[in-house]
């Protein structure tokens, strides 16, 4: 009897041996699959205007760092200038230009240029919140993932 739990036991382990090995293959060929569709991706143009359409855009982890660019322009050219402050307190549509800054600053697809770029062209424009959106820039570097 206990020779045939263990014979038992060694076909178990020998079909999750042969399961191990077989699985790294198959998550290769889906990788090359996926780095053939990457390189033969053709860019989306972005044709519509509205801030949670463009929000909903630089939230998407697959987009990459044209549209990145191109989505941050349309923001600039669009929704640039941010209402005026309520005495000293920022408006509460200032929190919709903090969340953009936190999501570009951890975008894995996002470099340096990108961010300095909305940066500057953000505080040209709302030079009121200069230090709100400098304070937002700092926060969304610091969270991003070493």
């Amino acid at each position: 009897m206990i020779i045939y739990m263990i014979l038992g036991l060694v076909v178990v382990l020998a079909f999750l041996m042969l399961l191990l090995f077989l699985s790294p293959k198959k998550g290769a060929v889906a990788e090359q699959n996926s780095n053939q569709v990457s390189k033969n991706y053709e860019p989306k143009i972005i044709t519509r205007t509205d801030l949670d359409y463009l929000l909903g855009v630089i939230k998407n982890k697959g987009t990459t760092t044209k549209e990145l660019a191109t989505v941050l322009d349309l923001v600039i050219k669009h929704h640039g200038v941010i209402a005026k402050k309520l005495g000293i307190r920022a408006h509460p549509d200032f929190d919709i230009y903090v969340d953009i800054i936190l999501t570009i600053c951890r975008h894995k697809n996002t470099n340096k240029n990108i961010v300095v770029k909305f940066d500057k062209e953000l505080v040209a424009l709302n030079p009121d919140y200069k230090e709100e959106i400098n304070d937002a820039i700092t926060k969304g570097l610091n969270s991003r993932g070493i």
